[in-house]
């Protein structure tokens, strides 16, 4: 089989497994969603999810792009945020990053990409910001791994500053949100 065939054929084989190991599954999910978290994370095809974190359909909204980014300029993230956050009423929202990223390593480097260079500017901030502390480690490795935690830790605090969150904060339905950072292969932490 090639092109798109194997996943056609791969959903077809899922679908037969839900339904004969639960056969209202499908119907459940018709039913509406209400997911307790808001996944934020990297675009890479190597951080699946609802494979990482073991949720299944329902459990979690999920929001991806370059590097985990939460800029305030990106309607789609805030679109995305608001409706998790006002009609969902997710209660816990991720930030993950994970160790070996494309786009923080190409912010980090002098390379032009074309159009995804204005997107990087985002993350050049956070070196900018972090410049004491990222250029004193001199092994690239592991200032990239660090870069790497700096920008998630930047991305909540941005998601901090969203009046959809600083509302939830407030006591508006829902409950306060609580913001969360993981980086692959680390503990998750509270922010």
């Amino acid at each position: 089989m090639k092109g798109i065939e194997p996943i056609l054929e791969n959903n077809r084989k899922w679908v037969e497994e839900k339904r004969a190991a639960d056969p209202d599954f499908f119907n459940r999910l018709a039913n509406g969603q209400k997911p307790q978290y808001l996944f934020i994370g990297c675009s890479d095809s190597r951080v699946p999810a609802a494979s990482i974190t073991g949720t299944g359909p329902g459990q979690m909204f999920v929001h991806r792009n370059i590097a985990n980014m939460v800029v305030n300029t990106d309607y789609n993230l805030l679109s995305v945020l608001q409706y998790a956050v006002e009609v969902l009423g997710v209660e816990d929202i991720l930030v993950v990053g994970h160790y070996g990223c494309g786009g923080v390593a190409a912010a980090a480097g002098n390379k032009q990409y074309g159009l995804i260079d204005g997107w990087l500017t985002n993350i050049r901030d956070v070196i900018r910001v972090h410049d004491a502390e990222i250029s004193a480690i001199a092994d690239e490795e592991t200032r990239l791994r660090r870069l790497v935690e700096l920008n998630v830790i930047e991305q909540v605090r941005n998601l901090a500053k969203t009046n959809i969150i600083q509302n939830a904060r407030k006591g508006a339905k829902p409950r306060a949100c609580t913001a969360w950072f993981m980086i692959l292969k680390k503990v998750c932490s509270r922010i």
